[in-house]
């Protein structure tokens, strides 16, 4: 088995991670980009790619030919620079089988027109649970991980996992469950198959909101998460799970970027010429 080179690219304003996978001195230097961030201001409405070119540089200047640029899920808390950076880069988009289902979800209120296809044709591919792909010479399988949405997956390739928003760091605990098909109950499933990987497995994460006692981190294993994760190590039970991740998730704020992230995001990362601003919906 052949184990990823892992890049991360942290994005300060909404704590997000992005990551470029590839086979460090191999002869194939395809690679993927998962959870790109396109940076948007909530206040003028203005999008800019300084985040997505500070990727995209690093990328050309290792010498790396994108061939995937991924989505763990679609995100409420930043707008995805996947469009942008095939235009950019070239590679293929690519989301979850269980896209359909968040826009279905969120078509109640956004009342979606054609600028975001129901049949998932903004995105190159669709891929199914547990499918298999290559990412240039390494394997990659996507795993469904839902909770924090209906439709999160996880990308397990070689020694590592990148998890998305199903977990977060040890002391973070896990992704919140309030979105339209959310649920506590399937998070704690889905944290439980991936803590079922082999205790030296990598586990990557989609944000980080460090406390001031620390700087970002982006990496933890298995074994720390069932040491240490707030929410989840050894000794909390399924059922306390569920009633703290309920009872935490009450009343939460809405992201500050989850209108224009879910729109953006469900086009593949297109921006369009407008986006809604529902009143009273949420």
């Amino acid at each position: 088995m052949l184990n990823p080179d892992i890049r991360a690219f942290y994005e300060p304003v909404t704590g997000s991670w992005t990551y470029v996978v590839w086979a460090d001195g191999h002869a194939d230097k395809r690679c993927a980009i998962i959870d790109s961030v396109r940076d948007y201001d909530i206040h003028s409405g203005r999008s800019g790619t300084k985040s997505a070119d500070t990727v995209a540089n690093w990328v050309n200047k290792k010498g790396l030919q994108v061939e995937w640029v991924l989505e763990t899920h679609i995100h409420a808390d930043h707008l995805t620079a996947a469009k942008y950076l095939k235009a950019k880069l070239g590679g293929k988009t690519a989301v979850s089988e269980h896209f359909l289902r968040i826009r279905e979800n969120w078509d109640r209120i956004f009342n979606f027109g054609p600028d975001t296809p129901a049949d998932g044709s903004q995105f190159d591919r669709i891929i199914n649970n547990d499918e298999t792909f290559t990412i240039g010479p390494l394997t990659a399988k996507m795993i469904h991980v839902p909770g924090h949405t209906p439709a999160d997956t996880a990308f397990v390739i070689g020694d590592a996992i990148i998890c998305g928003d199903a977990m977060l760091l040890p002391d973070q605990g896990t992704g919140r469950c309030d979105f339209p098909g959310g649920s506590a109950a399937d998070s704690y499933d889905s944290i439980m198959k991936i803590l079922s990987y082999p205790d030296e497995t990598r586990l990557y994460i989609c944000h980080d909101y460090p406390p001031a006692t620390r700087g970002p981190q982006c990496m933890t294993t298995v074994a720390e998460q069932k040491a240490n994760n707030v929410r989840v190590k050894k000794g909390i039970t399924r059922d306390q799970y569920i009633e703290k991740r309920n009872k935490d998730d009450a009343g939460k704020a809405v992201p500050k970027l989850m209108l224009p992230s879910i729109q953006v995001n469900l086009r593949g990362g297109a921006l369009g010429e407008f986006l809604k601003l529902p009143v009273d919906r949420i």
